[in-house]
């Protein structure tokens, strides 16, 4: 559970540092980027699968190039879900999901519980 509130501090951070990053991707205060950290771990939990499922030949067509904006997507659903979260336009927005999307890959592999085998 202390991973889990630790994550999900860090991915409210990582929104904020995005924001601070692009000018047209706006964030209230923290603690409307922790509420969105939280949705936009619910929306990639619930709708990005049927997203990537639904795209699956656009994404096989485009080399998996598509997969750029199925994840801009999702960070806009959870723009519209959160009030005092504001996106710009979509090139930017694309950018800025592909962005958090590294830092929440990062944030999982500090954060993870594996042993280095070896």
């Amino acid at each position: 559970m202390i991973r889990w509130i630790i994550r999900l501090l860090l991915n409210g951070a990582a929104l904020l540092l995005i924001s601070y990053l692009f000018e047209s991707i706006k964030i209230r205060d923290y603690s409307v980027a922790i509420l969105a950290a939280f949705i936009l771990g619910i929306v990639n939990t619930l709708v990005r699968p049927i997203l990537m499922f639904i795209t699956t030949p656009l994404r096989w067509l485009t080399l998996g190039l598509f997969w750029f904006v199925v994840n801009a997507m999702t960070f806009a659903l959870t723009a519209y879900l959160v009030k005092g979260f504001e996106i710009g336009s979509f090139p930017t927005t694309i950018a800025a999901a592909a962005l958090m999307s590294l830092f929440g890959w990062i944030i999982e592999e500090i954060t993870s519980t594996k042993k280095a085998s070896g």
